[in-house]
């Protein structure tokens, strides 16, 4: 089971609650927080930290007492504990933790009018195709940041982050099917995606190594 966490950051705008969390995590994360200039920033991070902490207690294990190490572009991961893998994220006023058994990546993001921009820019030409088919601007827009999403789950899934490219593989929809796959020359492998539509103008997407008999579920945190 792929586990994605979700959780509402604005709650720790309460200057009590935010101090309260962040003393329940590493000095690793604490720092994370800390380096933030911006409030709305560091309320992001710790919803980040909290999110993983939380799913780390499935395994009854707490985000302060692992250890991180970091893969040669940088993607974390927890020492002595291979057979578990998690991916975080945060955009507007939600932070997300995907965690399970196998590599993976997630990504959230608010959807907002006027980045089409963006993606003329660094998007594949399928994924720009299937974008600019749609029947208005809105599900362009939509589009825009579903392929947005599954791309960033993509990067983070390999483990290659902005190291590689953004035009250099491509997110295909098929709409018919509803088979969502990823055309790239990483490697031999096979990723697939999962969306989420839970958070109302917000697109999830969570992105898994050869794990197409995947089971998955998303759960909010109420603290």
């Amino acid at each position: 089971m792929i586990y994605t966490y979700y959780i509402d950051v604005a709650q720790f705008e309460d200057e009590r609650l935010f101090q309260e969390k962040l003393s329940l995590l590493s000095p690793y994360r604490q720092q994370k927080v800390a380096i933030l200039k911006h409030e709305k920033d560091r309320e992001r991070s710790l919803g980040a930290g909290v999110a993983l902490d939380h799913a780390l207690r499935t395994y009854g294990l707490r985000e302060k007492s692992v250890e991180y190490e970091f893969g040669e572009w940088g993607k974390p991961s927890l020492k002595y504990q291979p057979n578990i893998h998690f991916s975080l994220s945060h955009s507007g006023r939600y932070a997300i933790c995907s965690i399970g058994d196998r590599p993976m990546g997630n990504d959230i993001e608010l959807v907002r009018p006027g980045r089409l921009k963006v993606a003329d820019r660094f998007f594949a030409k399928e994924e720009l195709d299937w974008m600019y088919g749609a029947s208005d601007e809105g599900e362009v827009t939509e589009r825009m940041f579903r392929i947005w999403t599954m791309k960033e789950s993509f990067l983070k899934a390999t483990g290659r982050g902005i190291s590689m490219p953004l035009g250099d593989f491509a997110v295909l929809v098929d709409e018919e099917s509803g088979r969502i796959r990823v055309k790239h020359g990483h490697n031999a492998k096979f990723y697939y995606m999962k969306e989420y539509t839970e958070m109302e103008e917000y697109r999830v997407a969570v992105c898994l190594e050869e794990s197409r008999d995947a089971a998955y579920s998303m759960i909010p945190i109420v603290l």
